[in-house]
């Protein structure tokens, strides 16, 4: 531990109940358990602590054998590589024995269970994902990740080479973690060893692949580690779609609010290919591929082509229109008319035509595609009378055409 190291932090979330109740059931058991990896660099960060991992010297055999028998919910959720989910008072914890990696090929490992803290440190990806914390705010720091925090500095514990040559994915990782909590340029031994071992990238799954990648694009400093990557050539190896980039592109992209799928549809040219080779899901595709066919909008439009255009559109793709809009426009970030075109479905909820297929059946049309082509031509007309016609105009009008036809 260095001397700039706090002995203890200041921590409430520690003290917990269901928390405490992990610390003292392993300590009966005669074994250790401290919060290690995320929870705790994001508290030292000042940062919101989402999920509390825990690290212990116990095997998981034994963690699943104590914490069944205290009578909570116990999942085996990776047994081989010493992970075991307790649920206490509706929260989950992690518990992982500490390891040695035996065997790496780059995607997986093969682990040996040890009870070494400093080892299990040894084999984590940064330094800043490297401390522990035990029951009484004590934190252990084994690779001077307190001091990368205070700088704001990513780096690699021990040779970057070798961490990387264990799981590929941690070159994603670097340049996700540096445009998060990063300050400056990325650590340079961490870098090179990045475009070195760039290639590696393609022996990940599409899975690995794009949950990493999004959320890198809808970090802090996204854009400007983005930059590192495409001059590294390491972007064109995890998105061989992207485009070329100019300064007029990135510019746009720097422009827009921290949306991952905003920024995936300015940076690859062919949006359409992403779905299949990054599995992403079908809500994501959607939205790519409504920003590929969205209609050109602008605070200059009339109130009521606003409002049939968000009708047709829905709320989610008309706000992506207006963002990207936005984005390459020269306007300024707090523009009140594009600030008001942005927030029009929080200020106009897209009305329901108050006519179905039943009501055109109880006008003795018979059931069939007709009922499905009336109904589209009345809501074209709807629409375009600005949502004005109640039902009876709406009906009013089917007699109206059958008369005329």
């Amino acid at each position: 531990m260095t001397a700039s190291t706090p002995k203890r932090i200041k921590a409430r979330w520690l003290q917990a109940e269901n928390l405490q109740q992990v610390f003292a059931i392993v300590q009966a058991a005669g074994g250790e358990a401290r919060v290690a990896g995320g929870a705790v660099r994001n508290a030292l960060m000042k940062q919101p602590i989402a999920d509390v991992d825990l690290a212990t010297t116990l095997p998981p055999t034994r963690i699943l054998e104590i914490f069944t028998k205290a009578g909570h919910l116990v999942i085996p959720t990776g047994l081989d590589h010493g992970t075991v989910t307790v649920r206490i008072d509706h929260q989950n914890f992690e518990i992982t024995t500490l390891r040695n990696d035996v065997e790496t090929d780059g995607r997986r490992a093969k682990v040996s269970f040890t009870d070494d803290w400093q080892a299990d440190a040894a084999r984590r990806d940064f330094t800043i994902n490297a401390l522990y914390l035990d029951h009484d705010r004590k934190l252990f720091d084994y690779t001077n990740g307190y001091r990368d925090i205070q700088t704001r500095h990513v780096r690699f514990v021990g040779s970057p080479t070798k961490r990387i040559a264990e799981d590929y994915l941690r070159i994603l990782r670097f340049f996700r973690f540096h445009a998060s909590y990063g300050k400056g340029g990325p650590d340079p031994a961490g870098l090179a060893a990045c475009i070195r071992s760039r290639n590696g990238l393609k022996k990940l799954s599409a899975e690995r692949i794009c949950a990493e990648l999004l959320k890198l694009l809808a970090a802090p400093g996204a854009v400007a580690t983005l930059k590192i990557m495409h001059k590294s050539k390491v972007l064109s190896v995890v998105l061989p779609e992207a485009r070329k980039l100019t300064p007029d592109m990135w510019r746009i992209i720097n422009r827009l609010p921290p949306d991952a799928i905003l920024r995936l549809h300015l940076l690859a040219t062919d949006v359409s290919a992403l779905k299949e080779r990054l599995k992403l899901s079908n809500a994501q595709a959607a939205r790519l591929s409504a920003m590929s066919e969205a209609p050109d909008v602008s605070p200059d439009l009339r109130q009521p082509e606003q409002r049939r255009m968000l009708f047709l559109l829905g709320d989610v793709a008309w706000k992506d229109a207006v963002d990207l809009a936005w984005a390459r426009s020269r306007a300024m970030k707090q523009d009140r008319r594009w600030k008001r075109l942005l927030t029009l479905p929080d200020r106009w909820h897209r009305p329901v035509m108050p006519v179905t297929g039943k009501h055109i059946m109880d006008r003795g049309i018979a059931p069939g595609p007709q009922i499905g082509q009336i109904l589209r031509d009345l809501q074209d007309w709807w629409v375009a009378c600005d949502f004005k016609p109640s039902r009876d105009e709406l009906l009013a009008r089917i007699e109206i055409e059958g008369q005329s036809a």
